[in-house]
């Protein structure tokens, strides 16, 4: 017997002190009058949907499963499903019901993605069912199914990416998007080592190992994982030609830390905790990491940003802030068009701020000198109408619960046109297959990197340093990065990389036993100790084995 049954069963003979009923823990109530009272007033929601949208809010998530891997395998994935387990439970019935059968999600391509809503019980009542559930249990843990969320898999798409293109995913753990990213780097099936690459960030050094474990399902040679605050994510510099050069990156995918009240169907916990306090605190992360994601961006180059919140704060704030102070280097993306079948709100131009305590506010100018550091510039929307129109606002996008039976999401796609104001140079992004690793700027052609490029440094001691702090003082609210700080590295010190010299000793035998044609890269094969016995040995493309020689001082892999 468990010793959580063995507490209640005592306390139940003690007359229950804790006033738990004898089945378990009491359902939590999905009701929060706050949270009704601030979306119903923001008008987010069409009026004649707003009582279906809180009624999905509380129906249970379906689960949603994606087809992993390289696309020649997961097409032998999607057949087994369809044509063998799928054709089996197409009529079956269960305790007088007839089974729903899993759909494919209309909208992602190639069928790879499906939502169901059979839950554990169902699948255990029937012998069907039963080896349905051990097949997916079985490639689950073997990684060629992956449990997935139907909203998050949609920033991956968006990037579109070639197999050419340098990517980084600043805010990454758990892994899930960061593995949609590493399959489309590897598209082409007949390029094994593609020029592209993957760098994958978190602050969280645990779910740094998260990360690893993802990406290690994949064995691709073009990822690699770093633990660093996203709004400071150091420069990285490799050599070409025998000149060191920074990396500007092709796509960005900026996935950043969010209140999370569009995932109210999976967390239900949000509903008793929830407030617009989470929204008014983040805000300013947000914007710090959003805008150090342009910086690194080549010109040309897309950036994904988006949370799980419904809140103007946390979305259409920061989106709104960092194209203002862009001056016209950024532009949102018209991808109405794109992913046919998925329904979505364009973005809204118009928001009030609301306190925790339910003050309104509607302007920067009402907010009382006391509420400074609660409510900053800005939260809230331009007031000059040209300029807001300029920005275009509604072409972000907000997925709402009851259109599809989804959560709720927020997505905008950023193009870089041209350098940020703050920066004074930088290349264009690749758009064919390059010759040599591309979208750098020489180091001597701008002054020490740190300063140039106008880095916005959260100190882990001196807490949030936020990008509005020397707002007051910049006409009309556009304001650029604050005075960085020195970066710190913090966490565990990580073992070393180092590649296997010219003359190993350790590697014919491994030629010898796996027959590898001698083309083979050895070049690339790299270990984590100085000395002692080599008990793994890790494979790199030359585009990764670059950074890593490169970098190490300044990067925590």
């Amino acid at each position: 017997m468990g010793r959580r049954q063995r507490r209640r069963q005592q306390q139940s003979r003690e007359g229950g002190s804790q006033g738990w009923p004898e089945s378990g823990y009491p359902d939590i109530v999905k009701e929060n009058a706050s949270f009704e009272h601030y979306y119903g007033k923001l008008g987010i929601v069409p009026q004649e949907e707003w009582e279906s949208f809180l009624a999905t809010l509380r129906e249970p998530l379906p689960a949603t499963l994606r087809i992993t891997g390289y696309k020649s395998h997961a097409k032998e994935i999607l057949h087994c499903l369809k044509e063998k387990y799928f054709k089996e439970i197409e009529n079956l019935v269960v305790d007088g019901q007839k089974i729903e059968m899993p759909q494919p999600l209309s909208w992602y391509p190639e069928e790879l993605a499906w939502h169901t809503n059979l839950n554990r019980k169902v699948l255990r009542k029937s012998p069907q069912l039963e080896k349905f559930h051990h097949f997916l249990v079985s490639e689950t843990e073997c990684g060629n199914i992956s449990r997935q969320e139907a909203v998050s898999m949609i920033p991956p798409l968006l990037l579109n990416i070639q197999p050419h293109h340098k990517i980084l995913d600043m805010c990454a753990a758990p892994g899930s998007k960061t593995a949609q990213l590493i399959e489309m780097l590897h598209a082409d099936m007949s390029v094994p080592f593609p020029e592209g690459f993957v760098i994958a960030n978190d602050v969280d050094n645990k779910r740094c190992y998260l990360l690893v474990h993802q990406a290690k399902r994949l064995n691709s040679p073009c990822i690699m994982v770093i633990n660093h605050d996203a709004s400071s994510i150091p420069n990285i510099q490799i050599s070409t030609n025998g000149k060191k050069e920074i990396l500007f990156y092709d796509r960005i995918l900026c996935d950043v830390p969010c209140s999370g009240d569009g995932t109210l169907r999976k967390n239900i916990d949000i509903w008793k905790k929830w407030t617009t306090h989470n929204s008014l605190q983040l805000h300013g992360l947000q914007l710090r990491i959003a805008t150090r994601g342009v910086e690194q961006l080549a010109e040309g180059g897309r950036m994904v940003y988006s949370t799980c919140s419904l809140n103007p704060i946390e979305n259409e704030a920061v989106i709104g802030s960092l194209l203002e102070k862009s001056e016209g280097a950024l532009e949102l993306a018209d991808v109405s068009s794109e992913l046919p079948g998925l329904k979505r709100l364009p973005g809204i131009t118009q928001w009030k701020v609301m306190t925790k305590d339910g003050h309104w506010f509607e302007d920067w100018k009402e907010v009382p000198s006391s509420r400074h550091t609660q409510i900053r510039p800005t939260m809230f929307p331009l007031k000059d109408e040209q300029k807001l129109k300029a920005l275009h606002l509604e072409r972000c996008f907000r997925i709402l619960p009851h259109h599809q039976n989804t959560g709720g999401f927020f997505i905008a796609v950023l193009i870089k046109k041209s350098p940020m104001p703050w920066n004074k140079r930088q290349p264009k992004v690749q758009n064919k297959l390059p010759q040599k690793s591309g979208d750098l700027i020489p180091v001597d052609a701008k002054q020490d990197s740190s300063e140039s490029e106008g880095h916005i440094v959260q100190d882990a001691k001196d807490g949030e340093t936020s990008v509005t702090e020397s707002v007051e003082n910049k006409k009309d609210g556009v304001c650029g990065p604050p005075p960085s700080k020195k970066m710190k590295l913090f966490g565990y010190k990580e073992d070393p990389f180092v590649f296997l010299p010219e003359e190993e000793p350790l590697f014919p035998p491994i030629q010898s036993f796996y027959a590898l044609d001698p083309s083979f890269p050895k070049m690339n094969l790299l270990t984590r100790t100085q000395e002692g016995k080599k008990r793994q040995v890790y494979m790199v493309s030359k585009e990764i084995r670059d950074v890593l020689l490169n970098n190490s001082e300044k990067l925590k892999v």
